[in-house]
């Protein structure tokens, strides 16, 4: 990988991670058309390192809560009652299912599930879901002509129940095309969370997933060799300053915006991808390196 590559490659990590559009489908994608290896699933593992220490840097305040009540309530049985205890138990919670199944599909992440024809219908279908998810907390929130804006939920709500629900979305964005926050935000808006409060939730719940992730195709990639280590930690470097900005922007957005563009722009995106693939135009394996 040169260092262009992987300057590029860091920026549409950053630019995409905390979108609803799908990180990994964009750094796979960026080295087709581009004629690029494909950086692979360690790359974007060791990237997200970048992106998710922006998470830990923007919500810092917030996760500082949370680490100090949910270590008190490991002792003290009335700081279970507390909401950033709550927090911090139900970010476990929800982990479980990536955890579980990043494991047990590993060779397929690393591999089938990278063919361009899965990540195209992944990007249609769950912008579809996205769509349909964000449209229905716009009703909400809006009412009717002859009834009240519906009340939707807050993170002082979340249950383990729900909890659950959002890891297994979360564990959803193993395939490339999915999105993590997509998926997870989608899952949100389904179980009656405010734009705001799923997307908070979403990136708080990625902490754990990603930086265990990282740091296991870290060690692997040491023992394996086969990472290009300057360039990559460049490109965690230009994902860190990028996603930070993003960040910023996106949680302005939602708080009054709506999910529409990202949804249109996964389906065109989904689409092009497919009529390029079924004319020939693009391998569904283009940029997948050599074994």
């Amino acid at each position: 990988m040169s260092w262009f590559e992987s300057l590029i490659l860091g920026l549409v990590q950053g630019l995409t991670e905390f979108l609803p559009v799908s990180s990994s489908a964009h750094l796979r994608l960026t080295a087709a058309f581009s004629g690029w290896e494909d950086p692979g699933a360690a790359f974007t593992a060791i990237t997200q390192i970048g992106t998710e220490t922006a998470v830990l840097i923007y919500f810092r305040k917030d996760i500082g809560r949370i680490l100090s009540a949910w270590t008190r309530s490991l002792t003290d049985k009335e700081m279970r009652r507390d909401n950033d205890a709550r927090m911090g138990w139900l970010v476990i919670v929800g982990s479980i299912p990536i955890g579980v199944l990043g494991v047990t599909l590993k060779d397929q992440i690393e591999g089938p599930f990278r063919d361009l024809r899965i990540t195209a219908t992944m990007l249609i279908g769950m912008g579809i879901v996205l769509g349909i998810a964000d449209r229905l907390a716009a009703r909400d929130e809006s009412g009717g002509r002859h009834r009240a804006a519906k009340q939707r939920k807050e993170l002082t709500d979340l249950s383990v129940k729900d909890g659950l629900i959002y890891g297994v979305c979360q564990a959803m964005a193993l395939i490339p095309g999915v999105s993590r926050s997509g998926a997870t935000i989608s899952g949100g808006l389904f179980m009656g969370y405010r734009r705001e409060a799923a997307a908070r939730y979403s990136f708080l719940l990625a902490i754990p997933a990603v930086l265990a992730s990282g740091l296991f195709e870290l060690k692997d990639a040491a023992e394996g060799g086969h990472v290009s280590w300057g360039p990559t930690a460049f490109a965690t470097v230009i994902a860190f300053a990028t996603g930070y900005a993003v960040i910023a922007w996106f949680m302005k957005f939602i708080s009054t915006k709506s999910f529409m563009p990202f949804v249109w722009y996964r389906i065109a995106l989904g689409i092009l991808i497919i009529v390029l693939v079924s004319t020939g135009a693009l391998s569904p394996d283009a940029g997948e390196p050599a074994h």
